[in-house]
């Protein structure tokens, strides 16, 4: 009797059905969860890309268009605005940099335009996210020249 029961014991043992659920289950959980946290996380970061390159363009040639130093400054933030929230980003008053090489508006200046976000991460509470290791800086620049042609301000 004892040989009888120590067979079917080893004989469950040895047996593998239910197995694969389980380690399908694991296999999932280890490395499918990151996987697509990752991905989520660089969606993010590539979205705020767009929205900085494309924020910074249209500021500088909101700013090269206008016709004087003061509506070029306001020209320069609505455009960063517009162009942020349609990425689905705030524009903070302090991440727009505007740097004129020479006179603001003079013929054949040049002006830097310089657009800043932090991007935080999926999932994480807010007290993290205003942090370095819970956001991501991603940051353009963006140089337009004045044209030569146009009248001095």
């Amino acid at each position: 009797m004892r040989r009888a029961l120590a067979r079917r014991l080893m004989a469950r043992a040895h047996d593998d059905s239910g197995a694969a659920v389980v380690e399908f289950v694991v296999l999932v959980v280890l490395a499918l969860v990151p996987l697509v946290y990752v991905v989520l996380a660089a969606m993010e970061v590539q979205s705020a890309a767009y929205a900085v390159t494309q924020g910074a363009r249209e500021a500088g040639r909101a700013f090269a268009q206008a016709d004087s130093p003061a509506q070029a400054m306001s020209d320069a933030r609505t455009a960063a605005r517009i162009a942020l929230a349609d990425q689905g980003f705030d524009s903070a008053p302090d991440s727009l940099r505007i740097d004129c090489a020479g006179p603001c508006l003079a013929p054949g200046s040049t002006v830097t335009v310089r657009l800043g976000v932090r991007v935080p991460l999926p999932f994480l509470p807010d007290s993290l996210a205003s942090t370095t290791p819970g956001a991501v800086p991603v940051s353009a620049e963006h140089v337009v020249p004045i044209d030569e042609y146009r009248s001095s301000p």
